[in-house]
C-alpha cells in the first residue's frame, strides 16, 4: 500500500504527463506559487510597499516554507520510483542533484535564523530565496533545453572562457606596460588595468579609463577587435546547440495517406 502511494505521489510531484489532471494542476499551483513568491521579493525590497502591509510578506513567507518544505521532504522520500535513485542509497544520490539543491535553497534562509547565527550574515543569506526562480527550471521545456545545450557544449565553453581570460590577462598586462608612466593612477597596476580590459573586451567602453599614448591606442584598437570575435565564439557555440537540440525534439512521424515523412517542429 505505502508502495502505490508513494509512486502516485512521486507521479504528482514529477512534470505532469497528459491526462493526469493532479499532477497538471500541482505543477500550476507550484508555478503560481514561485512566481508570486520572486514578486514578493522585488517588492519586499521596496521599503514604502513594506511598510503598507509589514505583516504580509512575513506570513506568506512562513507559508510558502511550508508548501516548499512538505514538497522537498515528499520528493526526497518518493525520489526511489525512479530507476536512477533506486534504494538503499538513491535518496542520498537525490538529495545531492542539482534541482533538489535547488529545493533545499529555495527553504533553507528561512531556517538559518532559527539556528542563532550572526544577523549580518543572514542579511547575504536572505537573498538565496532567489533560488525559488531556479525552481522554474523543472517546469520550463525551454529552461530543459538550455540545461542540456550547456551539458553538451561545456568543454567548448570552458575552453572559450579560458582563452578569454587569457586575452583578458595579456591584454591588461600590455596596456600597464604602456601606460603606466602616463596615466599612473588609471593604470597603476596590472590588476587594477583589468578593469580597462574588460570593458574593452565586452565592448561597453564606459570612457573612465583610456590610453592616451600613441602606443596605448594601437593596442587598444587591437584588443577591441579581438574581444568582439572572442565574445562572439561562446555566441556561435551555444546557437550551434541550440539548433541541434531542437533539431533532435522534432518528431518525424508517417503520414499514413502518402507515406510521405511529417515534420512536427
Amino acid at each position: 500500500m505505502n508502495v502505490s502511494i508513494r509512486k502516485r505521489v512521486y507521479e504528482i510531484l514529477e512534470v505532469g504527463k497528459k491526462g493526469d489532471r493532479v499532477s497538471k494542476g500541482f505543477d500550476i499551483f507550484i508555478i503560481v506559487l514561485i512566481g508570486l513568491n520572486i514578486i514578493a521579493l522585488i517588492l519586499e525590497s521596496d521599503k514604502n510597499i513594506f511598510s503598507v502591509s509589514p505583516h504580509f510578506y512575513k506570513y506568506f513567507e512562513i507559508v510558502s516554507v511550508i508548501i516548499f518544505s512538505i514538497e522537498y521532504v515528499l520528493r526526497v522520500w518518493s525520489c526511489v520510483e525512479n530507476p536512477k535513485y533506486t534504494f538503499p542509497t538513491g535518496r542520498i544520490k537525490y538529495v545531492f542533484t542539482f534541482m533538489s539543491l535547488v529545493d533545499l535553497f529555495a527553504v533553507l534562509p528561512f531556517y538559518i535564523p532559527l539556528l542563532g547565527i550572526d544577523l549580518r550574515f543572514l542579511r547575504a543569506i536572505r537573498m538565496l530565496r532567489i533560488a525559488r526562480i531556479a525552481k522554474f527550471g523543472r517546469y520550463s521545456r525551454s529552461l530543459q533545453i538550455i540545461n542540456r545545450v550547456f551539458k553538451e557544449r561545456k568543454e567548448q565553453l570552458i575552453c572559450a572562457v579560458f582563452f578569454l581570460i587569457v586575452l583578458l590577462t595579456i591584454s591588461s598586462s600590455l596596456m600597464y606596460y604602456a601606460e603606466n608612466s602616463a596615466q599612473p593612477e588609471s593604470f597603476e597596476s596590472i590588476p587594477k588595468s583589468m578593469w580597462w580590459a574588460v570593458a574593452t573586451l565586452t565592448t561597453v567602453g564606459y570612457g573612465d579609463v583610456y590610453p592616451i599614448t600613441p602606443l596605448g591606442k594601437l593596442m587598444a584598437s587591437f584588443i577591441a577587435i579581438l574581444g568582439i570575435g572572442m565574445f562572439a565564439l561562446p555566441t556561435g557555440i551555444l546557437g550551434a546547440g541550440f539548433m541541434e537540440e531542437i533539431n533532435k525534439n522534432k518528431k518525424v512521424q508517417i503520414c499514413p495517406h502518402c507515406g510521405e515523412k511529417i515534420t512536427d517542429g
